[in-house]
């Protein structure tokens, strides 16, 4: 499936390289699965997911010969057995998680020596930017050793601690706070992100900066035309986290009220394994209300095609009802010229305060089936609302604006002799 930070990431990554400066992607666990060129193809897989997984539950395995974990670690295998496999359940990796937080303390002491020799044998690292929360563990080491400075990434890390069983919840919390304190500097998509973390790992304000995150515009340069009949779209991962379901209730109650009785629906984004339950279950609940000819769906689209997806649409949703850190797609279907229509909870009301680019409706099906409707019966104001909202993509969501933003936090972080 496609992951938010690791898209972000690479998007940083490219925009750093363009501006001429020397970067190192290194993926962790697993290839990067991404919509445009790889960043990191040219370097290893640390911390492969097979080898944190023998670590931690056969602690011999890390006498394993070098040969052998490489080979556990190569790209085409680590593809392989994720293609079979559904998401990281929480609740089925406490231990894991916790063990990962302790860094040189943990099971996974071996992958981290591999992957702070490897960066001792490159040119000197000056700062390493760690992609989320949940790599804190590595910093302790990689500061001692390599002399960096390290920032790290928030996004998302909260849903997925509060997800883990209780017997292991407190303690990743509590660890993931004690090694966060080491850390130079962290950066948040959002005012409301950084609030609630450094709330909750006990942060000072002065330690978290904003950077929002951005995504490469190439292929962005032509507008969407604003279908008319409108067309309303998803486009993120199919699952009741992202709101799927609340947005197609919304829908069946929009055409049901036969106002807005020429309105489709268009589904895109990742679906894998664990969400065909869900997308069946909708499948059938839309055939029931008569509505499936006016659906169609459109899982796991290269870059090309995710963004001819957004410029064929009208309006676009992704009703998120966890706590979003910031909202990639929702910036993606601006970029596109379409206006959104979001939840007023988490990120979305400082994305739309920042673009006026949609609406903001309560996270029930009532209210986005009102705020839908409303976009629906108003060509004129989904224009308008169309044409801010790319304006502010173009000049504030950029992965140029991201990079910029990323060299300025840099040097504000004073080098250590």
């Amino acid at each position: 499936m496609y992951c938010g930070n690791c898209l972000r990431d690479n998007a940083l990554v490219m925009a750093l390289r363009r501006m001429g400066h020397d970067v190192l992607m290194l993926p962790l666990y697993l290839p990067l699965t991404l919509d445009e060129s790889d960043q990191s193809a040219a370097h290893p897989v640390f911390f492969g997911g097979i080898n944190v997984y023998l670590d931690h539950h056969w602690p011999a395995f890390s006498k394993t010969p070098g040969f052998v974990r490489r080979w556990l670690a190569s790209r085409p295998l680590l593809r392989f057995a994720a293609g079979r496999a559904a998401k990281t359940q929480p609740e089925q990796v406490g231990d894991l998680t916790l063990s990962m937080l302790r860094g040189e303390l943990g099971r996974q002491t071996r992958d981290l020596d591999e992957l702070t020799a490897w960066l001792q044998s490159q040119p000197r690292t000056d700062v390493i930017i760690l992609s989320n929360a949940l790599l804190v563990g590595m910093a302790r080491q990689l500061k001692r050793r390599l002399g960096a400075r390290i920032i790290c990434h928030l996004g998302g890390e909260d849903s997925f601690l509060d997800a883990l069983p209780e017997s292991y919840r407190h303690a990743c919390w509590q660890t993931l706070a004690e090694r966060a304190r080491e850390l130079d500097l962290l950066l948040a998509p959002t005012r409301y992100f950084a609030n609630l973390m450094g709330g909750r790992l006990g942060i000072p304000p002065h330690q978290i900066d904003i950077v929002p995150n951005g995504i490469n515009l190439d292929g962005y340069e032509e507008p969407a035309t604003l279908a008319d009949p409108p067309v309303l779209g998803f486009f993120t991962r199919m699952s009741r986290e992202k709101g799927l379901d609340l947005l197609v209730k919304a829908f069946i109650r929009v055409r049901q009220r036969g106002k807005a009785a020429t309105l489709t629906l268009k589904v895109g984004g990742s679906s894998g394994p664990s969400d065909e339950p869900l997308v069946s279950d909708l499948k059938a609940i839309l055939a029931s209300a008569n509505l499936s000819r006016d659906v169609s769906w459109h899982p796991n689209l290269p870059r090309d095609a995710k963004i001819s997806f957004l410029k064929s649409l009208s309006i676009f949703s992704a009703p998120a009802v966890y706590g979003e850190a910031f909202g990639l797609y929702v910036v993606e279907a601006m970029a596109a010229g379409v206006p959104v229509v979001q939840p007023d909870t988490a990120s979305f009301p400082e994305l739309i305060e920042a673009t006026g680019g949609g609406l903001l409706c309560r996270p029930n099906p009532e209210s986005l089936a009102d705020a839908i409707e409303r976009l629906a019966l108003d060509s004129p104001e989904r224009r308008r609302l169309g044409t801010s909202a790319r304006k502010a993509a173009f000049e504030q969501f950029s992965a140029s604006a991201m990079a910029r933003a990323v060299m300025k936090v840099i040097q504000k972080v004073p080098v250590k002799p």
